[in-house]
């Protein structure tokens, strides 16, 4: 008998357990090419735009802290506040801007106008919004209100963090009332209501409905029907060798007659399920790594509960080290190396200051992807801090503490929220306007199978983001022991993404520099979740390499040798050479101190 679950999910049966060319990183703009015109867009076309956005499910132009910070109607109102104290402060250019706005709504009306949307934005790909004379001048008109508002922002007088307030609710404003999010003011939905009887709009109502009711009054953004995991996600082979109350440990099954003796143990986020990196098999990361001959362990966070709400990041690295001695012990290894992702790779750096305090070796080297460890680069270059404060932290852990738990629903609404225009709105469109199903996308399915944070948990990592303890020697303590990141010596390769909105780049280079010159710094032409899912053969793919020498990123950059494809390729050298000696392949997992409890991707990934 099966249990469905979100994301069509199975539930396994338990078992009883038992404990190149050198070039310069490109930063200049390129002039937008316009774009091809076409006499009508279906709206399977708009589909296929929708399609273009699962590749940014979890991103966000803010910074990944944001959501666990949590954004409160208090915000918005200090943003308009903030917006009419720039305006008051600077009412000469106030009435400077407002005659510019006048004259360019003349130029629109007398058809005079040469004021155009971005050729990349999807939303105005139709041919009508230029053949149409009121589309194009509608359209004109709001990027004409939209470019005004912000350019008169940047020239008043306010400091940074006003202008970021203000920008920030113009943005919510106008992206709100983009002439695509109504049904008159969208060509393709009016042809299509004129095409179906207006049975899209029923299907519509039909959808808006559902959305009510069962998620939180926001669009769908996924079909989540035809994905099961351990079917067609999470399907690489493998077996549950381990549990403890915070983790199970999935060991995969190897690929190959040898296998190099140092395993690699992963710590992924506890913000979504360990997932990420194992997706259809010819993007799953963790496939490449088993084909890569190198033993393979995953960590599957438990979802928590209220009655998890005192776990803090000392019960994570607790057991994130017995996950740690079960691989040694597994695989006779003397150390492991080990990886670690976004909030994952927080509390793998917690668990390598946890050993260096105890004078312990048990990870030779490690790898970083789209990992912070210097909360100064995250409020540096985001709008992380716009709405930081003493106070905000503060309201935070307390509406944690009196749940027990962050909902994960919740840090997505505050994603899609931070990204409404992509998140939202283009959702709003496909599945009200048109009618139209969302979109099945394996990443996106992935997104929206969401997790809890412990209490605990997440006042441990706003207290990261308020004391950067890792660039602060002494003031984390781990069981007992202060974490002095000084004390850390490993190898560490370190990716990040040229589009990282989340983790910026420049960011994740300070990690990389925080590990010693001899760390490799990898940079991938992509965003947050995509600089992970870069297999060999994606279009257009590119990266940079270069040992963190430098010691800002802009002079990394500098020397940084750029290579064509994927940077999986590379990232293999570099841990089969840090691997240990090749053995012969395990003939079933486990051992017998660590029997196998159940097949992956395990139990607790179903919760």
């Amino acid at each position: 008998m099966t249990t469905r679950t979100k994301v069509g999910k199975k539930r396994p049966h338990k078992r009883s357990e038992v404990a190149p060319k050198r070039t310069q990183l490109p930063g200049k703009a390129r002039k937008p090419r316009r774009p091809t015109t076409k006499d009508d867009i279906s709206d399977a076309a708009y589909s296929t735009g929708v399609s273009d956005l699962a590749a940014q499910a979890s991103e966000s132009p803010l910074n990944a802290a944001n959501p666990i910070i949590g954004l409160q109607s208090g915000d918005i109102a200090s943003a308009a506040k903030s917006l009419l104290k720039l305006v008051a402060g600077s009412p000469v250019r106030a009435t400077q801007h407002l005659n510019s706005y006048v004259a360019e709504l003349r130029g629109i009306v007398a058809g005079e106008s040469a004021i155009a949307p971005d050729p990349k934005d999807r939303r105005f790909a139709d041919s009508a919004w230029e053949s149409n004379a009121m589309y194009r001048r509608l359209l004109q008109s709001w990027l004409a209100t939209q470019k005004g508002l912000s350019g008169y922002i940047e020239q008043t007088r306010g400091n940074a963090r006003e202008k970021g307030q203000a920008q920030f609710f113009v943005s919510l404003l106008t992206d709100a009332m983009a002439p695509s999010n109504f049904l008159l003011g969208n060509p393709v939905a009016m042809r299509k209501t004129l095409d179906t009887g207006g049975t899209n709009l029923v299907e519509g109502l039909k959808n808006l409905i559902h959305d009510v009711r069962h998620n939180h009054m926001l669009p769908t953004q996924v079909d989540t029907t035809p994905f099961r995991l351990g079917e067609n996600l999470a399907a690489t082979s493998g077996e549950v060798v381990f549990r403890n109350e915070v983790l199970e440990l999935i060991q995969y099954a190897p690929a190959t007659a040898e296998v190099h003796r140092r395993p690699l143990v992963v710590s992924p986020p506890q913000v979504n399920k360990y997932y990420a990196v194992d997706l259809t098999p010819d993007k799953s990361l963790v496939k490449w790594i088993v084909d890569s001959g190198v033993q393979a362990f995953m960590v599957s966070w438990r979802n928590p509960t209220a009655e998890h709400r005192n776990w803090g990041i000392d019960e994570y690295v607790l057991a994130l080290d017995q996950a740690v001695d079960a691989a040694r012990r597994i695989t006779g290894s003397d150390d492991v190396n080990m990886w670690g992702s976004c909030s994952g790779g927080m509390t793998l750096a917690a668990y390598l200051g946890y050993l260096a305090a105890g004078g312990e070796r048990k990870v030779a080297n490690t790898s970083w992807a789209v990992c912070l460890l210097d909360m100064s680069d995250a409020m540096d270059g985001t709008t992380l801090g716009l709405f930081t404060s003493p106070g905000a932290i503060r309201a935070a852990k307390a509406r944690s503490r009196k749940k027990g738990y962050v909902d994960g629903a919740e840090m997505q609404s505050m994603f899609a929220w931070l990204r409404p225009n992509d998140l939202i709105w283009n959702y709003w469109v496909n599945n009200y306007l048109l009618g139209n199903k969302p979109p099945a996308f394996d990443i996106l399915a992935w997104n929206s199978d969401t997790t809890r944070l412990p209490a605990k948990y997440h006042a441990d990592l706003l207290g990261l983001i308020e004391k950067n303890p890792y660039r602060k020697p002494g003031i984390m303590e781990i069981a007992g022991r202060k974490i002095d990141m000084r004390q850390v010596s490993v190898g560490a390769y370190v990716i990040g993404g040229i589009t990282d909105h989340i983790t910026p780049w420049k960011g994740c280079y300070g990690t990389a520099r925080m590990f010693g010159e001899k760390s490799m710094f990898v940079l991938a032409n992509a965003g947050h979740l995509q600089s992970l899912l870069n297999p060999p053969g994606a279009p257009k793919a590119h990266f940079f390499a270069a040992p963190a020498k430098a010691g800002t990123p802009e002079d990394w950059a500098k020397s940084a040798v750029r290579s064509e494809g994927s940077w999986w390729p590379h990232w293999r050298e570099w841990i089969q050479a840090r691997s240990g000696e090749r053995v012969k392949a395990p003939r079933k997992a486990g051992s017998r101190k660590y029997p196998p409890l159940c097949a992956a991707p395990g139990t607790y990934v179903f919760e």
